[in-house]
């Protein structure tokens, strides 16, 4: 890396976005800015004191080529998931309550790729991808860098606020049609204890400032009345979805799941999305091609997905052994994780968690080494892991993100890392 960075940036910061992201240090966040966008959404809470490297000062940079193989990615997903065959292949091992569909379509799936020199891969798909929200504000937050040719992914924070809203208004039509939406559930397990509880508060107030009433509550808080779902006397309308028990199958969900199953409430997302998108042993059809040509799907689309997704498999015993010997290459997953929890990289396994995989629902991904971003830390040059993360809804991409980090997984600990704008490099 060129250490003349160290002020700003070398030159002018131009050029091709693998070059940008290994020699361009601008600081590009205006964390004053931020701050006061982050007050106005939660409270006056003071979330970059509390979350110290949710946000990265820096930005990253991807080609147009990446960007549309991105929106080509997620649209052969979109396809293969409305296929009869794909959806009763995995509707037939999912728990019985990811049966019923209401017709809704899920809001703020999540993509994440590791870009490679054979373009984005997919490292898993999820169905309540947080972060939208924050993201939001720092995109609104971003100096120019150096005069860049780039423009930044998306726009500004109000035309993001434009298409959240739509998103919900429009998941409340397609179950309700008409009707008036009037009250909102963010519901999490303790939720003031998340880490993302000020996203939820974000969440809160733009409900709150499109005429929507909005709480945040824990599903303990609920009760379902004579076939309303309702807190505190008052009835909800829809649920905001940022539970990680996926099928609502815990005890401290039947409320939630009573209400679900009776139609009486519209939760987004829900356990059918999660079991057509988000259960990690769907990677396994989804980067097969013959699996793919057997369900029924386009050519181009399994050209397009049998190279965009890693070669995934299930952990059972048959293949344990020839999974273990080659396991400085594979990635190993719980089939219902989610945020990394319960995820190892082969070469750092030992026997104990080797055993604890083969009792469980595990699968095995082949390694996509992620791309790399580097910043200052300290005056001195530092490469960070970085991931792309698309939110999408009905097949479109509404928002690009990045996270940037050290260590297997991503996370919020690391300096200089956190969550960065991703802007296209022209």
């Amino acid at each position: 890396m060129n250490r003349d960075n160290v002020s700003g940036c070398n030159a002018d910061c131009t050029g091709p976005a693998k070059i940008l992201n290994h020699d361009c240090f601008c600081t590009t966040l205006n964390r004053e800015q931020l701050d006061q966008i982050l007050r106005a959404d939660d409270n006056n809470q003071d979330v970059l004191a509390s979350h110290p490297q949710l946000f990265s000062n820096t930005t990253v940079f991807i080609s147009p080529a990446q960007l549309q193989q991105m929106r080509a990615i997620v649209q052969a997903v979109e396809r293969v998931v409305s296929l009869p065959a794909y959806a009763e292949e995995v509707l037939a091992r999912a728990p019985l309550i990811a049966s019923f569909n209401p017709g809704t379509l899920g809001v703020f799936m999540g993509y994440d790729f590791h870009l490679s020199a054979q373009g984005p891969q997919i490292i898993e798909i999820n169905t309540n991808a947080g972060g939208a929200f924050l993201n939001a504000a720092l995109v609104s937050a971003q100096t120019e860098c150096c005069k860049a040719a780039g423009t930044p992914l998306p726009f500004q924070k109000i035309k993001l606020d434009q298409k959240f809203i739509s998103m919900f208004l429009n998941e409340w039509k397609l179950q309700r049609g008409d009707k008036q939406l009037t009250r909102i559930a963010i519901v999490d397990e303790n939720p003031t204890q998340q880490f993302l509880y000020p996203e939820f508060k974000m969440a809160q107030r733009l409900f709150e400032r499109n005429g929507i009433a909005a709480i945040i509550v824990d599903p303990g808080e609920l009760q379902f009345n004579d076939g309303k779902l309702m807190h505190q006397g008052l009835t909800i309308d829809l649920v905001y979805n940022r539970l990680t028990d996926f099928s609502l199958v815990g005890e401290a969900l039947s409320v939630l799941r009573q209400a679900y199953e009776a139609g009486s409430i519209v939760v987004t997302p829900n356990p059918y999305q999660y079991a057509l998108y988000a259960d990690k042993r769907n990677l396994i059809a989804l980067g097969d091609a013959e699996h793919l040509e057997k369900l029924g799907a386009d050519e181009k689309d399994i050209q397009v997905l049998s190279t965009a997704v890693p070669k995934t498999q299930a952990v059972t015993a048959d293949n344990a052994e020839n999974l273990w010997s080659t396991r400085k290459q594979l990635f190993f997953k719980p089939a219902s994780g989610y945020g990394s929890r319960a995820a190892y990289r082969g070469d750092k396994l030992t026997k104990r968690v080797w055993e604890e995989i083969l009792q469980s629902d595990y699968v095995a991904q082949q390694i996509v080494l992620p791309g790399e971003r580097g910043i200052l830390v300290d005056d001195e040059p530092t490469a960070l892991k970085m991931d792309i993360r698309a939110y999408v809804y009905k097949g479109e991409i509404q928002l690009v993100a990045a996270r940037l980090y050290q260590g297997q997984t991503t996370n919020f600990r690391t300096q200089g890392g956190g969550f960065a704008p991703v802007f296209v490099a022209q």
